[in-house]
């Protein structure tokens, strides 16, 4: 599956334009290496998303074509978050 459509699916992203946007700002990594919007995403993947001043990095669980809100919980599992704010 595309990993702009994972995002939305996932529910880690409300839109698909988003991940396409952070694919093409080079703020999207899966498994430490520049992804495009089209990348594949497989199971145990490791998605980096830098978006503001977050970092969110989750590990790949499960793939689904559709998903409800607590199906979408399952498909992956935050490894790391980190706030990048400098005060």
């Amino acid at each position: 599956m595309r990993i702009d459509k994972y995002l939305k699916v996932a529910r880690i992203l409300k839109k698909r334009t988003v991940g396409k946007e952070l694919a093409i700002n080079e703020r999207l990594l899966i498994n430490g290496r520049q992804a495009k919007a089209s990348s594949a995403v497989k199971v145990g993947d490791i998605i980096t998303i830098e978006f503001g001043h977050r970092t969110f990095k989750v590990r790949v669980l499960e793939i689904r074509d559709n998903a409800s809100k607590q199906d979408a919980l399952g498909m992956y599992e935050v490894i790391e978050e980190q706030n990048n704010d400098k005060v």
